[in-house]
């Protein structure tokens, strides 16, 4: 991926973090927002539901207190506290007065705690107020009590008073029903709904679980939250989905309702409806996509702009770095910058000159190491047969000065001396002439394992000659090669010339190995010798001209075995060590268009 694409990809994906990060601080902001607005209409809700208990616990006291005060319940009293008294005459007492004052409940009672008459269970005559047992004073304020009914308990708020006559007493318990007519009586706001659960114990009852409007629909769903207020006894909430449609879930808070000794009898439950955060959630999801579109097109835009700006400077300096690798040391990077970008392109423009100034010097120096080279080794090579031909001279001369027959004889020996240095010179300046006029690759379709062949042919009669030490030969051709568009020529000189030092390398004997193999984009020759092998200063300097680990030598046959392969656009490279022999190996490029044209022609 381009330094571009990168910078673009950045900026993009900054520009959608933040958005996201925005959309994200800005949806919680709302639901903190939305849980402080539900915690105050729940708070409010709960502070008008005691209110309103304690406006309908006192308009309970004050019915309860017109019971007590009125002259039928003082004549009950009156007439209870003689002895015998006939409590069956008042039985059907509390309907009447119950109807009278509008209360749900109403029970009369003797100083015992029996119930003489009851509005709810007329049945339960005779039997015992639980409410009344182990109490001597009842409380003069308003309560919440469970009542038993034929059909079902019942949760009130219940006032309790007392007659007394003399020594005797007759209790009056008087109350209303908590129920969806309570409820319908609070003022709500809007998005909020009051149920009131009437059941006690631990298990759930679904059917004692109403609202304003009667038995509320789903009540199972509500199970859990009521479970976790009846075995904690403390104030719950949750979120119940009542549908699919998260629009239709509500928070719902549970408010354990209890008695003074703190006997749970019920709960208050106040669910506030979520359609409005689901709303404003999704309207704030909808406009961080269309802002995240929007800002992600300006993105790109921008950042495209900024990206290429940016970039350029350094696609310039790389570009300007590619054209020092493929030998332009001149190359230099226009500046229109001052900051950190501008102070690299002129660093690299001072570095080109450096390496430009330093290439000259570098130019220089080898080509006046070459020609020292090229004068020791031309001395070196020369020195060796014009001394015999000066001695010849010399002979020569002496010889004529004493005239006759010596001098016919020296002179026949001369000559034969003469020119059998001459002809050595000859060669050592021909050695000389080849290297220097080496001739361009002529390509054709050429057969690597068969020109492996053919130069092992050629030194055959070297290996097999008699007296000299023996030298194994292993061929590892891969015939899965194909053709490879060469001149078989030169890569037959090149290849000689490594099997010729293979073969010097191994004075008393040895293996010598030729290798071909195939790479992914090349052709593979390699000659391995069991040799003494060579140093890693003498493999740095194996290649160069002139330079030669031989005894009598040019040092030019790795030399031009180089330019061959080089002039195919190939390498070559040693590896070797002391001790464990040397291996040169020829890579080629496989050029397949080419040696299948080359097949072509010559097929």
């Amino acid at each position: 991926m381009s330094f571009r694409r990168k910078l673009l990809l950045m900026f993009t994906l900054t520009v959608f973090v933040a958005v996201a990060a925005v959309a994200w601080t800005v949806s919680v902001i709302t639901r903190r927002a939305f849980e402080q607005s539900e915690q105050e209409r729940t708070q409010a809700l709960v502070a008008q539901f005691h209110r309103e208990f304690n406006r309908r616990g006192q308009e309970v006291a004050s019915r309860v207190d017109a019971i007590a005060g009125s002259e039928a319940a003082a004549r009950m009293a009156l007439d209870l506290s003689r002895q015998p008294g006939n409590a069956g005459a008042y039985v059907n007492e509390a309907p009447s007065e119950a109807k009278a004052q509008q209360l749900d409940f109403l029970e009369f009672a003797d100083a015992g705690g029996g119930i003489i008459s009851s509005a709810q269970w007329p049945a339960k005559f005779g039997y015992k107020e639980p409410l009344l047992a182990n109490v001597s004073q009842p409380s003069v304020n308003a309560f919440l009590k469970r009542e038993e009914l034929p059909n079902g308990a019942a949760l009130g708020l219940f006032a309790v008073r007392t007659i007394r006559m003399g020594d005797k007493a007759l209790y009056v318990i008087g109350g209303r029903r908590l129920d969806q007519e309570f409820l319908a009586s609070l003022e709500l706001p809007a998005g909020t709904r009051a149920m009131l659960y009437t059941a006690g114990g631990a298990t759930y009852s679904p059917g004692a679980l109403v609202d304003a409007a009667g038995r509320v629909p789903q009540a199972e769903k509500l199970q859990p939250l009521v479970e976790r207020v009846q075995s904690t006894g403390a104030e719950q909430s949750s979120v119940v989905s009542w549908s699919s449609d998260s629009a239709d879930s509500e928070n719902v808070d549970a408010i354990p309702l209890k008695t003074e000794q703190g006997e749970l009898l019920g709960m208050l439950l106040v669910a506030n409806s979520r359609r409005a955060l689901v709303a404003v959630e999704a309207r704030i999801r909808s406009a961080s996509l269309l802002v995240a579109g929007l800002a992600l097109v300006v993105a790109i835009v921008v950042s495209s702009w900024m990206a290429a700006r940016v970039t350029r400077p350094v696609e310039q300096l790389a570009e300007a770095a590619r054209e020092v690798a493929a030998g332009n040391w001149h190359a230099q990077v226009q500046v229109d910058a001052s900051d950190e970008l501008g102070e690299m392109a002129n660093a690299f423009n001072r570095m080109t000159e450096e390496l430009t100034e330093q290439r000259e010097r570098l130019v220089q120096a080898e080509r006046v190491a070459a020609w020292r080279e090229l004068a020791r080794r031309l001395a070196h090579e020369l020195k060796n047969p014009l001394f015999p031909l000066q001695i010849t001279v010399e002979n020569l001369l002496k010889a004529r000065e004493h005239g006759g027959e010596q001098f016919d004889e020296v002179f026949r020996e001369s000559a034969s001396t003469l020119l059998a240095e001459i002809s050595n010179l000859k060669t050592i300046i021909g050695r000389f002439s080849e290297f220097s006029r080496m001739p361009q690759p002529q390509l054709q379709a050429v057969d690597i394992n068969q020109l492996v062949r053919n130069v092992l042919q050629v030194h055959q009669a070297q290996l097999a000659a008699e007296g000299r030490p023996v030298i194994a030969i292993e061929l590892q051709l891969d015939d899965t090669l194909g053709k490879v568009a060469a001149d078989p020529e030169l890569l037959h000189r090149a290849l000689a010339n490594l099997v010729l030092n293979a073969i010097d390398a191994m004075p008393r004997g040895g293996t010598l190995t030729l290798r071909t193999r195939a790479g992914a984009d090349s052709f593979f020759i390699e000659v391995s010798d069991t040799g003494t092998g060579l140093s890693k200063e003498e493999c740095d300097r194996l290649f160069t001209p002139y330079y030669t680990t031989k005894e009598h030598g040019t040092g030019l046959g790795l030399a031009i075995a180089q330019s061959v392969v080089s002039d195919h656009q190939g390498r070559i490279t040693v590896k070797s060590a002391r001790g464990q022999g040397t291996t040169f190996v020829i890579e080629l490029p496989r050029r397949r268009e080419d040696a299948a044209q080359f097949s072509a022609r010559t097929g």
